[in-house]
């Protein structure tokens, strides 16, 4: 179990060497040199390569280890990313200065063979007020996602944290009720995937659901309400009935819980750090963290 983000740097054993498209601006250098000093990731930038080497001496990164591969802006700078890590040159992809939409499209492009199941989102969260680590998915990808979404989103979020070091994660299937409704998708939804954990449909998981954000974050709400179920306030993973739900909660967390949120794009070749614009160098580090505590 992870209790907050410092624990990573001890799951990573070596540097990766990290892909970056759209690599010209100043967070995306400060932030792949911090994981590099860190030991975390061995930068490979790409866009233009004699504006990147003027930023790389402008923030004083000249003496570390780098290389720079020369691509145009935009969907080739992503191209040429996914073109690496498919020859073996890279391990991580790690979005720069260029639109997150030109990148996923070239990850998804069937001409890449770039997919090895569903792409989702697994996002690490850390609030202040809470005991450990846990995951939200998906607040990124998947905008309506359907019962076999839901089970690529939560498979895919399992497969992760188990390469972490967890052997059975525990996921909430967040709902609006504690019961099954037929008239509310999402609690037929959880309780099927419910199901399917129990019957080893889904593996290596343990599922909860329909189960509502309070029990599932507070042992003490799911003893008022008698709410029977011994993971509650100490799951691993929170299931977002849809995208809209998990970018709400998301930035809520962010912005009025001082919580820390990072995360990658999973069920492609490697990892994917895909920050927000406003993510900051400490965001994209940890991201970078991840990715690369996922491959060992």
């Amino acid at each position: 179990m992870l209790k907050d983000f410092s624990s990573l740097w001890e799951q990573v054993k070596e540097r990766k060497r990290v892909a970056v498209p759209g690599a010209c601006d100043d967070h995306t250098l400060e932030a792949v040199f911090t994981a590099y000093q860190k030991n975390i990731a061995y930068p490979v930038l790409i866009g233009n390569s004699k504006a990147i080497q003027a930023k790389i001496e402008k923030l004083g990164y000249e003496a570390l280890e780098y290389e720079i591969v020369e691509a145009e802006k935009g969907v080739a700078s992503g191209q040429k990313a996914v073109d690496l890590v498919n020859e073996g040159q890279a391990e991580i992809i790690m979005k720069g200065n260029m639109q997150t939409a030109d990148l996923l499209r070239t990850v998804v492009s069937s001409k890449n063979a770039f997919r090895i199941g569903k792409v989702t989102h697994v996002g690490f969260v850390k609030l202040p007020d809470f005991h450990k680590l846990f995951v939200l998915t998906d607040a990124t990808m998947v905008v309506h996602p359907t019962l076999e979404d839901k089970k690529a989103i939560v498979q895919n979020a399992v497969d992760t944290m188990r390469r972490m070091g967890y052997e059975r994660p525990r996921v909430a299937a967040l709902c609006a009720i504690e019961n099954v409704n037929p008239k509310m998708q999402d609690t037929v939804d959880a309780a099927a995937l419910k199901e399917m954990a129990a019957g080893g449909e889904l593996k290596n998981c343990d599922v909860e659901g329909p189960i509502s954000y309070d029990l599932a974050m507070s042992k003490e709400a799911a003893e008022i309400k008698g709410y029977d179920c011994p993971w509650c306030g100490d799951f691993d993973i929170l299931l977002a009935p849809d995208m809209v739900t998990g970018n709400i909660l998301s930035k809520s967390w962010s912005l009025h819980d001082h919580g820390v949120l990072c995360g990658m794009i999973v069920g492609a070749k490697c990892p994917i750090a895909v920050g927000s614009r406003s993510a900051t160098v400490q965001d994209k580090v940890l991201s970078l963290a991840l990715c690369a505590a996922a491959l060992d």
